[in-house]
């Protein structure tokens, strides 16, 4: 019986700091509007624009988080936390979920109140702040589209700017239409729409993070198609005891029980083989793989996922 551990170097340093980076382009513009909409929110007196700019508050602490997780992040294991601090990035995706959660169930109570008592509204102001915020959103999407892919963290940023990219359009679409009808009951419709359109989304990363921290198989990955695929390698004659789990949303790890009575002088290559598979159909990186001669007790009680 033998052990065998494998690592597919995947630059995760680099892409660390190119993700800092990232998130500091998308934080110092997106800081500076939430100032500016704040302010033009109350004296247009729009919930559509403030509902926006509360948005754009939870941006700047999100990115924030972001930021000083990924920063935490990059200390290396040690004694206590052999696999390092990677995970952070995952607590500051929930983090982030959850005060998405928060303002979109907020607005949708302020927009509940204001649809009897829609107050009056200055459209010309609303619609010029809101046209700059969807300049500013944009480019801090554009910021964070390169990284979204790879972690759960930027993913989280992405989606409460793109969030508010939507919802500067719905500010557009609401402020003139109130210049030209005066109906300013659209307002709120806008405001509640933009808190329909978040808070299923935001259950979504809060889901994939929380799948994470439970250590569950990436959503991404079938496990059953990864035995098959382990199975199915020349001389394998069982696979037990499999586990796939994700440290952050772009690192897989994978362990395994493998036997392969035929080629019980020849392991080496074998395992070789099953980490080149592993990583070329499924990107999985992380592998450690127990080789065996003869199944052990998991295998006999049928045990392939335990």
């Amino acid at each position: 019986m033998a052990g065998h551990h494998h690592h597919h170097h995947d630059h995760v340093g680099d892409r660390s700091q190119q993700n800092e980076r990232a998130l500091w382009l998308a934080l110092i513009p997106t800081a500076l509007f939430m100032v500016v909409e704040v302010g033009g929110g109350i004296l247009t007196k729009s919930l559509a624009l403030l509902s926006d700019a509360m948005h754009m508050a939870t941006d700047v602490f999100g990115v924030a988080i972001a930021i000083v997780a990924i920063r935490l992040a990059r200390r290396p294991p040690d004694l206590r936390r052999t696999f390092g601090y990677e995970r952070l990035e995952i607590l500051a995706a929930i983090a982030n979920a959850v005060i998405l959660f928060g303002v979109g169930f907020y607005i949708l109570f302020e927009a509940y109140q204001r649809l009897n008592h829609p107050p009056q509204i200055q459209s010309g102001g609303m619609l010029a702040i809101a046209v700059l915020g969807l300049f500013v959103n944009g480019f801090a999407m554009w910021a964070l589209s390169s990284g979204k892919d790879d972690s759960l963290n930027l993913k989280g940023a992405y989606l409460e700017v793109w969030s508010d990219f939507i919802g500067s359009l719905g500010v557009i679409a609401a402020a003139i239409v109130i210049r030209f009808t005066g109906w300013t009951i659209v307002d709120t419709l806008v405001a509640i729409a933009i808190g329909l359109w978040v808070v299923p989304r935001t259950w979504i990363l809060f889901r994939d993070a929380a799948n994470i921290l439970l250590e569950g198989v990436p959503r991404n990955i079938k496990l059953e198609d990864v035995l098959a695929t382990m199975s199915g390698a020349n001389g394998v004659t069982d696979v037990h005891d499999l586990h796939v789990w994700a440290l952050t949303g772009g690192r897989i790890c994978l362990t395994a029980h493998v036997v392969a009575e035929s080629r019980a002088q020849d392991y080496e290559t074998l395992i070789a083989e099953l980490n080149e598979i592993l990583h070329e159909r499924f990107a999985i990186g992380h592998v450690t793989i127990q080789y065996e001669r003869a199944p052990c007790p998991d295998a006999a009680q049928g045990h392939r996922f335990l």
